[in-house]
């Protein structure tokens, strides 16, 4: 089948857009990619919600509305690609994650995407999971093992978003999972609020300043790091200790703690056997204190996943549209070590055009 992959991740930049041939358990080939920016407002308007979401009902009048909204754009993400399909995966965009609660909530009206592009839209794909006892991430783990199909493993493959986490495919088949910790979340909200821009461009203010390493290990003494995998985790979990550790100082100094937090908490993820490669996807390679912080940390090549030919703008579209071919088959989305599930688990919800 055709399928169109949506993606709008915890950084709250925008829609990435892909399309790609597949039947839900081997990639054929990948077609076109786009990427569409949200405007300010909206992103504004989100990052409160983020803030909002625990105390939020589903009907509230603004959760309703930005959800039409991110419908709406995720619509014209999907006209930019010019492209026929037979399904659309919309992961939506979450505002809430707290599986321990039994909460996950990606909001986008899919129904009214199916309406705008006459297109069946796969939606929900974390619900199940959660509701079966599972972590609802990461979601990518069965994708990544179907892209890296012939590559040599041990392999790491590591996205960094708002949040990080990988994926780990073992020689004997082995597929393991978990959030590690921050991905570019704390340093945009950081690079934000002390220089204005939505993010550090490539890695300029976090490369220019020196990490405070008592800082680092303060923010490396969260619980979290003490849980086994499979395990995951809300876009602001760090907050609150993430100020207290960078409380005073500089911009530059703040950024390249806080880069150097997100590579020690990918490099801390505790697995079987070591990797023989680190592939990194993900808008976080595009950061070079983190790249090299990650280099530093792993005695392995450690590479952008372009290096083997894939394109790590698009691959968690690609994902969603992988996914959807699954949803739509019955074919499972997570497993016992992705997620944490008792067993092989299939999700998502699908709504017709109408």
């Amino acid at each position: 089948m055709i399928a169109i992959g949506l993606m709008s991740g915890t950084s709250l930049d925008g829609v990435d857009a892909a399309v790609i041939e597949t039947d839900g358990e081997v990639v054929g080939r990948s077609g076109k990619t786009a990427t569409l920016v949200f405007e300010d407002g909206l992103r504004v308007r989100l990052r409160r919600l983020l803030d909002a979401a625990p105390g939020l009902a589903p009907d509230d009048p603004e959760v309703l509305a930005v959800a039409r909204l991110i419908a709406d754009r995720h619509a014209e993400a999907v006209a930019m690609l010019a492209s026929r399909a037979d399904i659309i995966g919309f992961h939506g965009q979450t505002i809430l994650h707290d599986p321990a609660a039994g909460r996950t909530w990606q909001i986008g009206d899919a129904g009214l995407l199916a309406h705008k592009t006459l297109l069946p839209v796969a939606f929900d794909f974390r619900s199940a999971d959660v509701a079966a006892g599972g972590e609802g991430a990461p979601l990518a783990p069965l994708f990544h093992a179907a892209m890296a199909a012939g590559i040599a493993k041990p392999l790491l493959v590591v996205n960094i978003g708002g949040v990080a986490n990988i994926t780990y495919l073992g020689a004997d088949g082995e597929i393991l999972a978990c959030d590690t910790g921050p991905g570019n979340g704390p340093l945009d909200d950081w690079v934000r609020r002390h220089t204005g821009a939505a993010f550090d461009r490539d890695g300029e203010l976090a490369a220019s300043g020196v990490v405070q390493h008592r800082r680092l290990e303060r923010l490396l003494s969260d619980g979290y790091f003490r849980r086994a995998i499979p395990k995951s985790l809300d876009r602001l979990h760090f907050s609150a200790l993430v100020d207290e550790a960078t409380a005073g100082l500089s911009a530059a100094d703040g950024a390249a703690t806080l880069a150097a937090f997100t590579a020690a908490a990918i490099a801390a993820a505790p697995l079987p056997a070591p990797p023989l490669r680190v592939l990194v996807a993900g808008g976080g390679r595009h950061n070079r204190a983190i790249m090299a912080a990650l280099r530093a940390r792993f005695a392995v090549p450690v590479d952008p996943v372009e290096a083997v030919g894939w394109d790590g703008d698009a691959l968690e579209a690609q994902c969603f549209g992988f996914l959807a071919v699954r949803v739509l088959r019955g074919l499972p989305l997570s497993l016992p070590g992705t997620t944490g599930v008792a067993q092989p688990l299939p999700g998502g919800r699908l709504v017709q055009p109408g």
